[in-house]
């Protein structure tokens, strides 16, 4: 690590170290760029302005330290089982992405995703949000919990715990629901499955959260690394409100889409709808939920106003 980014820390009693943009992008400089534009544009979510550049000096240097934590995590698996005398079979290194609404952590899943595949040494890596382990719709109403979707309450939190644990035990497939962002809900008889991946990238908003009252088992206790993406609530509430303009000109036009009634707002009543969701919806559950669990995080990717990220915070070894 540049010996500027061991002297600027984030604090006299922090456990992290505070990685300027311009030290972290010198980092590990014989990995590969795998990618190409169009690579970076397909991968990136409406409103997020990521570039190859982007990739370059940020993902890069993470997909690699990523790589470095997955292939020793087998290492010590080997070593370990040889101890132990047994003959396991290593199981999936499990990397969990968290952060707001709207502040980019699909592109930031995604482009992990693309990147760590070209590893020889793991080739195979999935990628799965928490948006799947949502209750349907008609039990969200039943439990009078509709308008509070992306809380904690809205998880089916034991089914997201039985499938981490299947996939942390080796299963050699592990199903998951597939839900639909088109028609706002869970499909019926549609799944994703899972075959032991070298990697799974695990995405959603609350996926650091701590343990319930009472509860043993947290989703975070399944992951070998964590990942926040962070950045100023009132960028993130302006991205919010831009990328539902974009949306309602685009994807709520759509016949079938759930969101069909706000595609008949003019711009001024669409910015008053996303700010009052903002308001009512995403802050609060951003401000109750999903910052309070940011130092949880083993890595943390600080953005800046125009979403590229500006510093990297590491945990200490």
């Amino acid at each position: 690590m540049p010996n500027r980014a061991r002297s600027e820390q984030a604090g006299p009693s922090t456990p992290f170290v505070e990685i300027p943009r311009a030290d972290w992008a010198s980092l590990a400089p014989m990995t590969p760029l795998t990618l190409q534009e169009s690579d970076v544009v397909r991968l990136r979510s409406l409103g997020d302005p990521i570039d190859l550049g982007e990739v370059r000096e940020v993902y890069v240097p993470l997909s690699r330290l990523l790589n470095l934590h997955a292939t020793n995590a087998r290492s010590l698996h080997r070593e370990t089982s040889a101890f132990l005398g047994e003959r396991a079979a290593p199981t999936p290194f499990i990397i969990g992405v968290a952060g707001s609404v709207a502040v980019g952590k699909s592109t930031v899943s995604r482009l992990l995703r693309e990147l760590l595949r070209h590893f020889e040494d793991t080739p195979r890596v999935e990628l799965i949000t928490t948006d799947g382990f949502l209750h349907p719709n008609e039990e969200l109403r039943r439990r009078g919990i509709m308008h509070r979707k992306g809380f904690p309450e809205a998880y089916d939190r034991r089914a997201l715990l039985r499938f981490l644990a299947a996939v942390k035990s080796g299963k050699p497939q592990v199903r998951a629901p597939f839900y639909s962002h088109l028609v706002y809900d869970i499909v019926p008889n549609a799944e994703i499955v899972i075959s032991q991946p070298d990697i799974l990238i695990v995405e959603g908003l609350n996926v650091l959260q701590q343990p319930g009252p009472g509860k043993a088992l947290t989703v975070s206790d399944f992951f070998d690394f964590s990942i926040y993406v962070d950045a100023r609530t009132e960028d993130i509430k302006r991205w919010y409100e831009e990328r539902f303009l974009s949306l309602k000109r685009g994807a709520f036009t759509n016949p079938n889409s759930y969101f069909r009634k706000f595609a008949e707002l003019s711009d001024e009543e669409g910015r008053a709808e996303a700010q009052r969701i903002w308001s009512t919806i995403n802050e609060p559950n951003l401000m109750q939920n999903v910052l309070p669990t940011r130092s949880r995080a083993k890595l943390i990717l600080r953005k800046d106003a125009d979403h590229s990220v500006s510093k990297v915070l590491l945990r200490k070894i």
